[in-house]
């Protein structure tokens, strides 16, 4: 990380939420102060500026948080003109709209699984980048252009949960060849929009080689420079906001019913539900607790109301309003006759995928002169009735509008560079900090680790979230929306007007 060729470089960071709650299970910590340890690690005095040949520092640390949100709103958008038969208002020449169901993009290890064996699945896919790239991309063409330097002076690691988010980084596609101006093509290497990727387990492996107790860091945000974009700092830095506590305005995590993994799914529903009036969410486990089946119904009663809302305004509710419990949502009369508005599914884990994969196949055309091939029915159009049953399943996976598809089990916080339940060792050798538990509580299995890590992912949903996302009422702040579509489309708004690119 020490610079290179006498040139100086900024060194900027992104580090995910799963390993937050990864670092907070092991050392007994909130999601919150996790993510002080890490900021402090990376940017802090007391972190890796400690030491090295030329004592670098991360200048800025972002929360990936920021630009989930922001694939949150577009992901929904895609799949709303999925079902109008429209893409952006896009022309014929741009790039098509996914078929459906539209399968989720954001997993890099599904993503190289559906490449490699099952190519006919690839049209299928979300056009959307995953919140690391988005990351690489926002900082590096907004920090090359406000600071008038060079995208290869611009350094950035992401803290991700998975090895193969490592990969991903690597994709031709994701460098500046695809979004620099036209004006600044010049025969140079290709800049990538990530530097470098490393996991949970290789931040810990990180402050041990540099001599770092990473348990004795301080449990306290660090001040960072203002960025250098105006309209852009309060939406990735919130604790710039002028008057606020900066504990007061760290972005929250989802509701646990939107599940470890971004909540892709979650927020698809909730936007489909609020166009949908009379409408609830009903949920159907699949063969194991990886696979599950979404549907918004509504009674028959409704079947001659638009189904969506007639104003614009209505049709989103930010997501730190109105939470759905999508388990076991509806509780409902197997007698009563209701009409299905819209279909998703989560299938997480490769074993799941397979299946998943294999349903989404096109049937092989017969080979003898003459013979029929036989091809699926068309879903039904959402005026047909159904009698709804808890074993309710589409007989064709094309009903479909959206699935989530994640190649862990049980989703991002069990990824592959996550801390394991053998691994906790590692935090007992860097000894203990004020306020740090790292005694050891026993055996315990992965899936008892696992529940830990979700907790302590949700637990800004809950504890922390009452007062460090909204303001007090005392203070006359009141709450601060930091899911509305407006910080999204204004952020997109700027990169357009910087660089010219859509993200």
């Amino acid at each position: 990380m020490e610079n290179s060729g006498g040139e100086g470089k900024i060194f900027v960071a992104s580090v995910s939420p799963q390993v937050r709650a990864s670092i907070a299970a092991t050392y007994g910590v909130s999601e919150l102060k996790a993510g002080w340890m890490i900021d402090q690690l990376l940017g802090g005095p007391s972190g890796l500026a400690s030491g090295g040949i030329h004592r670098n520092g991360f200048t800025w640390i972002v929360d990936t948080n920021a630009l989930r949100e922001a694939c949150l709103v577009l992901g929904a958008d895609e799949v709303a003109n999925s079902i109008s038969s429209s893409f952006l208002n896009t022309p014929p020449e741009s790039i098509p709209a996914p078929k459906k169901p539209i399968l989720t993009s954001a997993c890099p290890g599904w993503i190289c699984y559906a490449e490699k064996t099952h190519p006919h699945v690839l049209p299928h896919l979300s056009r959307l980048k995953s919140p690391q790239a988005l990351t690489g991309i926002l900082l590096k063409t907004i920090l090359s252009q406000r600071l008038h330097i060079r995208p290869d002076q611009i350094w950035h690691l992401a803290v991700m949960p998975c090895f193969d988010k490592k990969l991903e980084a690597s994709r031709e596609e994701l460098t500046d060849v695809y979004w620099r101006p036209s004006s600044l093509q010049e025969p140079t290497a290709p800049v990538r929009d990530v530097d470098c990727v490393i996991t949970a387990r290789e931040l810990l492996m990180l402050a041990d080689t540099r001599g770092v107790s990473f348990p004795s860091l301080p449990q306290a945000p660090i001040c960072t420079p203002s960025f250098p974009d105006p309209i852009l700092d309060p939406f990735l830095f919130p604790q710039h906001l002028p008057g606020l506590h900066p504990q007061k305005l760290q972005r929250r995590n989802q509701e646990p019913a939107a599940g470890p993994s971004g909540g892709y799914l979650y927020h698809v529903l909730q936007t489909q539900l609020a166009k949908s009036p009379g409408g609830k969410i009903n949920t159907i486990r699949g063969r194991n607790a990886d696979v599950v089946e979404y549907t918004i119904t509504r009674p028959l009663a409704h079947q001659n109301r638009s189904h969506y809302v007639s104003d614009p305004q209505q049709q989103r509710q930010p997501l730190n309003e109105a939470p759905l419990t999508l388990e076991n949502e509806s509780k409902h009369n197997d007698k009563e006759e209701e009409e299905i508005l819209f279909r998703a599914a989560r299938y997480y884990g490769f074993r799941n995928i397979q299946n998943l994969v294999r349903k989404l196949k096109p049937p092989r055309p017969r080979r003898l002169p003459g013979a029929l091939t036989i091809t699926p029915k068309p879903a039904p159009r959402s005026s047909n009735a159904v009698k709804t049953t808890n074993s309710a399943t589409a007989s064709n996976i094309n009903e479909y509008s959206y699935i989530e598809v994640m190649a862990c089990p049980g989703g991002c916080t069990n990824g592959g560079g996550q801390i394991k339940v053998d691994d906790v060792g590692l935090g007992e050798r860097q000894g203990k900090g004020e306020g740090v538990d790292v005694t050891d509580k026993g055996p315990m299995t992965q899936k008892e680790w696992l529940e830990k890590v979700d907790e302590a992912y949700f637990s800004m949903s809950s504890s922390d979230s009452a007062s460090s996302v909204s303001g007090s009422e005392e203070d006359g702040k009141g709450d601060i929306d930091m899911d509305s579509e407006a910080d999204v489309e204004t952020m997109d708004e700027e990169e357009e007007v910087v660089n010219g690119i859509d993200i």
